[in-house]
């Protein structure tokens, strides 16, 4: 009886130990799902624009796709942090969101996607969304930067609402952090040491003296409206948590509600 037990105890930890390490060396690619392109590529996109690079080191470059108007319309800028698929071509159609009101609109893709490259890591991310905004401080002033983060991107973007200052954040789909989106499936292990994207957006929330809006759908079945709801507890007075009815994680924009509201916030 001692030996079966002792055989049954040796089995749970190995397969422990076996799914641990499977979680810390293959997580990114259960994470993150990239789609490259050759630098010297062109993009096909409806919407005017032009390209700009940050060359951080000889390895690490970040390529930005600037979405233009006409400078007589124009009124700001939307530095818009997409989610972990593909590249800057599948999140493109929504510039127009912000277009349409007179805002430029500059979509970074993360280091690995797109005609970016380098290591991707969360420390990179923040420097890659760091120096996009010192260009584009250049050409505008805080109160005409309205950060936006969708997805992936919403932790990313909170981050630097924290650390600089801006006319507004906006989180499309956010998630509570990383870790907690993991935590009930894979409980029983040290997620703050395994993980390596941790993303804590419920950090920075507190630390963001810009109005935030959040956006969040109730069916959304890949951050779920749960998960997302617990941010709300961090939002100061005069801040927003928009719940959509039957929305879910790709679909926001079809919700007249949603669109309505980014009119108004961008015409404030």
């Amino acid at each position: 009886m001692k030996k079966k037990t002792f055989r049954w105890i040796k089995i749970i930890i190995i397969i422990y130990c076996l799914i641990g390490s499977l979680l810390y060396y293959f997580q990114d690619r259960l994470i993150l799902h990239p789609e490259k392109i050759p630098a010297e590529s062109s993009y096909q996109l409806r919407q005017p624009f032009v390209e700009a690079n940050i060359a951080l080191d000889s390895a690490t470059r970040f390529n930005i796709v600037q979405f233009t108007v006409p400078d007589s319309a124009r009124k700001g800028l939307v530095l818009y942090f997409h989610g972990n698929r593909a590249n800057i071509t599948r999140y493109a159609p929504f510039a127009e969101w912000f277009r349409r009101n007179g805002y430029e609109v500059w979509m970074p893709d993360y280091p690995g996607f797109g005609k970016s490259t380098g290591d991707i890591s969360e420390r990179l991310l923040y420097t890659e969304a760091l120096e996009v905004y010192k260009m584009a401080r250049a050409k505008y002033a805080p109160s005409q930067i309205t950060i936006y983060g969708k997805s992936l991107g919403s932790g990313v973007a909170a981050q630097l609402a924290a650390v600089r200052d801006c006319k507004r954040l906006v989180l499309e789909t956010p998630y509570y952090s990383f870790t907690s989106l993991v935590r009930p499936y894979l409980w029983m292990y040290p997620l703050d040491m395994l993980m390596h994207f941790k993303l804590p957006t419920n950090e920075y929330l507190p630390r963001v003296t810009a109005p935030i809006t959040i956006f969040h759908g109730t069916d959304d079945g890949v951050i779920s409206y749960r998960n997302a709801k617990r941010l709300q507890k961090l939002l100061k007075p005069g801040d927003a948590f928009i719940t959509v009815e039957g929305g879910s994680h790709n679909d926001l924009g079809n919700f007249p509600l949603v669109q309505q509201s980014i009119d108004s916030l961008l015409r404030q």
